[in-house]
């Protein structure tokens, strides 16, 4: 049977499938572009928001600069200030100059003003017969007739010279304010119609003149120092009428460190300094020589105390050392009661008893350290204490801690007070040979004890006890820079983490919005591809694809 003749294919029919190639529709181009130039966008929106989050450079290092801004000149040698700079407030007179200026008015009982002479030093020793008859002519210009109490003046006189010091603020890594404190409360402490008022007014004004400065508003304090010229316990008044000025616990000195005479050892921003005492070097040399002489000299007392039994106090623990001392007898002890008028000689019967004892005993006073440690020590004597607070507690950047053994004896005081112990056996327990290694560590730390009297300091590679203080506390603003800015740099970097994560999940959420977008293309163009050729002609276009379905369909 003959084949029937091919009939000629006619054109699909609407919904007939087709195997032609799916045809780039101008709405998917658009698609296209649209998540292309949405993800675009989320990258920079990514990119910007990281880098607001950058770890700020406010406690970064300060670019180096030239010298020219030190105050005292250019430094032959930058290692010597490689520890910082100290900017020195010059801060309105009444709260240091004009102190000075009135210093007949600062004592109820005498007038204060020889004491301030020679920046806070006093008299030389050369001008006070009773103390150029106990000092030896060749160290006669090192000594002077100073009272316990001028610290803030001579530290003051000091830092306004000091190599280390710069004019310019922004350089600074430690800011000196130089309220004279002490002169100021003192005036106020035994005057008959002085009030609370009276002894909290200069603190509260310069605290409030403080807050005024850009650099101190900017770090709340943290890098400024003050030196308080008597006991922490004068300016912490506790109670509406108790003792002394509030400045310490006044709002704007929470963060200030304090240098004081004696500080409380449970606030870390008070550091005892040692007391002044009479001895003020010019430099390494003449310390050297100090020290050479008090080793040298014969010391006949195996003891020795300067004191008196405080008034209203029965039983005071200064009688019990008297009693000590007479006890064991004139050729072991001598002593020096201080409730005449002995100790009213410009301090030369204490310097003559404690450089003839090779001990000296030192119990606490009104507070828990007297002066007395650091005139004992400076003699060459090894202290004897009696209470931890008089001095492992209280100097630490001073006096070897770990090693007390070495240069002090420690004896219980209950013990003694109770007749378990005596002095004079506890320290013949000692051998002359142990002694004089004791008393060799006591005069190898005299320079930590004393004030030079040079603007330069001693020199030498010999630091006196303003370089150990102002080393202390540059150490510890460095600390605190570093401390914050890396709490600051760790802030930063989480926040850049939180970021970065969040970042992450928009970025998810862009590529599932993208890959969503590009699933429903592509089903769209499986679609479309199903479709026929007319249906695309409402669009307008004749394409390539268009023409190869119809050239199919001549088949």
């Amino acid at each position: 049977m003959p084949e029937s003749p091919t009939s000629p294919p006619t054109s699909p029919l609407p919904g007939s499938p087709t195997n032609n190639a799916t045809p780039p529709s101008p709405v998917s181009a658009f698609l296209r572009a649209t998540v292309l130039f949405a993800a675009f966008l989320a990258l920079q929106l990514v990119l910007f928001k990281s880098l607001l989050t950058f770890p700020s450079s406010r406690f970064l290092p300060a670019p180096r600069r030239s010298n020219s801004t030190w105050a005292n000149g250019a430094v032959d040698d930058a290692e010597e200030c490689k520890a910082g700079l100290i900017y020195v407030y010059d801060l309105p007179p009444e709260f240091n100059h004009d102190l000075v200026a009135h210093c007949d008015r600062l004592w109820p009982w005498y007038s204060f003003c020889p004491y301030l002479s020679n920046g806070g030093l006093g008299r030389p020793a050369a001008e006070v017969p009773a103390l150029s008859a106990v000092v030896p002519n060749a160290s006669l210009p090192n000594w002077y007739n100073t009272d316990q109490f001028p610290l803030e003046v001579i530290v003051h006189r000091r830092l306004l010279s000091h190599r280390c010091r710069t004019i310019d603020a922004s350089l600074a890594t430690a800011f000196y304010v130089p309220f004279y404190a002490g002169l100021d409360v003192g005036s106020h402490l035994w005057g008959p119609n002085s009030t609370v008022a009276d002894r909290d007014r200069a603190g509260a004004r310069l605290l409030r003149w403080l807050r005024g400065q850009p650099f101190f508003a900017k770090s709340g304090g943290w890098d400024h120092f003050i030196t308080l010229g008597r006991i922490t316990w004068d300016f912490r008044r506790y109670g509406a009428d108790g003792w002394g000025t509030n400045l310490v616990l006044m709002p704007g000195m929470e963060n200030v460190t304090r240098l004081v005479i004696e500080g409380d050892r449970l606030d870390p921003l008070d550091v005892g300094v040692p007391y002044p005492t009479g001895f003020h070097p010019r430099r390494a040399a003449d310390v050297r020589a100090w020290q050479e002489h008090v080793l040298s000299l014969d010391r006949r007392n195996l003891f020795g105390f300067a004191g008196a039994p405080r008034s209203g106090f029965p039983d005071d623990f200064r009688d019990v050392l008297l009693e000590e001392c007479e006890d064991a007898g004139s050729d072991r002890c001598r002593a020096v009661d201080c409730r005449g008028t002995r100790c009213n000689d410009d301090g030369a019967a204490v310097m003559r008893l404690f450089m003839g004892s090779r001990f000296c005993l030192q119990p606490r006073g009104d507070s828990f350290t007297r002066r007395s440690l650091f005139d004992c020590m400076v003699a060459g004597a090894v202290p004897v204490l009696f209470w931890r607070r008089t001095a492992y507690d209280a100097y630490r950047w001073f006096l070897p801690r770990g090693e007390e053994g070495e240069w002090s004896v420690f004896i219980d005081r209950r013990a003694l007070r109770v007749g378990n112990v005596s002095v004079r056996d506890v320290l013949e327990g000692y051998s002359e040979r142990r002694v004089r290694r004791m008393r060799e560590r006591v005069v190898e730390m005299i320079p930590r004890l004393v004030y030079g009297s040079s603007p330069d300091g001693l020199g030498d590679g010999m630091d006196d006890a303003l370089d150990v203080a102002l080393g202390g506390v540059l150490k510890r603003f460095r600390h605190r820079r570093w401390s914050i800015g890396h709490e600051e740099l760790e802030l930063n970097l989480s926040q850049l983490e939180l970021n970065f994560s969040t970042s992450w999940i928009e970025s998810n959420y862009f590529c599932g919005l993208f890959t969503f977008t590009v699933t429903i293309f592509v089903g769209f163009r499986e679609h479309c591809s199903r479709a026929p050729a007319w249906a695309f002609g409402r669009w307008g276009t004749t394409t390539a694809w268009q023409q190869q379905n119809d050239d199919a369909s001549n088949f």
